[in-house]
């Protein structure tokens, strides 16, 4: 069953609301004559298109039935129906966008009262809303993300047609106020979005990546999860791996000359023998990584740099650190042996109970460390007390 409204043609009042339970449009025509009492001969929209099958004709649709002649004037456009008497169950036409939209006034005030489009109708003309020259109500917004809502407003669920986009929908929601899909809307964007995957990228995969750009190319790896990879033996060098989770990387005589490790998880890693010329290591974790016989040191004398970097418990013997900075950097009982440190900057850093038998410190600055419990046997120059003051 479905039910419509039909008027006479040229008359948009005293129309019949009428139950269809036919199934052609030769019942259509009969229900049309008997409830109107006319002789129809034939059923048009309001567009003044003539409607030959019943399968055309919707719930809620608004027809137009005629003594053998079509519902459009030679001379003007298909008439809007004016509102009914019956307060909110009058049928209102919008035009939005330049798309037609008929519904009840029921309809738009009903289930949202607090909404713009509820004070909009609710009294006659309260807002003196404009209207086009067919007489339906004037709104200047997008149909495409209109009719979401009508049909939301309609039977209260959120139904979006294939290629529209939600966040338009969204929108039109916010701006209409209709307070109970915006949440409907909110909730599917939501689930719409693709699964954030957070698993470590391999070997493989970040290896297809360096051979896919080109080498003139800055590398940004920010923030992205290596966790555990192989990375060993690999031009590394300028990459920008600030943030990056590189915890438990295997770096083992990998180039990451001027590299940015800013920020990074370093944690348990495996750098020994990698090439560290001019690292950029600021405020990064490396706590318990392994960095033996790692080289610091630059020729061009470009300095690496890992002040502020927590690491605590390394393992740095026999590494190259001439001209390093490492002021503030915390080193608690980590093991420096035989390291090149000289003129490195070790302002205040923590150097408790770290291992630095062996290393040069010539002209290291100390000033404010903390060397409790520090070892300093077989240094290969002397420490003067003006290197430390604590």
């Amino acid at each position: 069953m479905k039910r419509v409204t039909v008027f006479v043609r040229g008359n948009g009042r005293h129309g019949k609301v009428v139950a269809l339970h036919g199934s052609t449009i030769s019942d259509v025509l009969s229900l049309a004559s008997s409830k109107l009492g006319i002789r129809a001969t034939g059923v048009y929209n309001d567009k003044g298109g003539l409607i030959d099958d019943i399968a055309l004709i919707r719930d809620d649709d608004v027809l137009f039935v005629s003594d053998g002649e079509s519902c459009i004037d030679d001379q003007n456009e298909p008439m809007i129906t004016e509102p009914l008497t019956g307060g909110h169950t009058d049928w209102l036409t919008l035009n939005v966008g330049g798309r037609y939209f008929t519904t009840t006034r029921s309809t738009l005030v009903s289930k949202e009262p607090d909404s713009m489009l509820s004070h909009m109708f609710s009294d006659r003309d309260a807002w003196g809303n404009k209207r086009d020259h067919r007489g339906a109500f004037l709104i200047d917004r997008s149909p495409e993300y209109f009719e979401p809502i009508l049909n939301y407003l309609r039977h209260g669920q959120l139904i979006v047609n294939d290629g529209v986009n939600l966040l338009g929908v969204l929108e039109e929601a916010k701006f209409f106020g209709i307070d109970s899909l915006i949440e409907h809307l909110e909730l599917a964007i939501k689930n719409s979005q693709p699964a954030e995957d957070h698993s470590p990228i391999s070997r493989k995969e970040f290896i297809r990546f360096l051979l896919a750009t080109p080498t003139k190319s800055e590398l940004r790896c920010q923030g992205l999860n290596f966790s555990g990879a192989d990375l060993s033996r690999l031009d590394l060098r300028y990459i920008n791996f600030k943030m990056a989770n590189l915890s438990g990387c295997n770096l083992t005589q990998a180039n990451l000359c001027g590299a940015c490790l800013e920020r990074a998880d370093l944690s348990g890693s495996m750098l020994d023998g990698a090439n560290l010329q001019g690292v950029k290591m600021l405020c990064s974790n490396a706590e318990g990584a392994s960095l033996k016989s790692c080289n610091f040191e630059d020729p061009s004398g470009l300095k690496a740099n890992l002040e502020g970097a927590n690491l605590k418990g390394v393992d740095m013997e026999g590494s190259q650190m001439t001209g390093i900075n490492l002021r503030v950097a915390t080193l608690k009982n980590a093991k420096l042996k035989n390291c090149n440190l000289r003129g490195a900057t070790l302002a205040g850093t923590d150097l408790e109970n770290c291992d630095l038998s062996g290393c040069d410190l010539q002209e290291a600055n100390l000033r404010g460390s903390n060397v409790k419990g520090a070892i300093f046997e077989e240094m290969l120059t002397p420490l003067h007390m003006s290197q430390s003051v604590r």
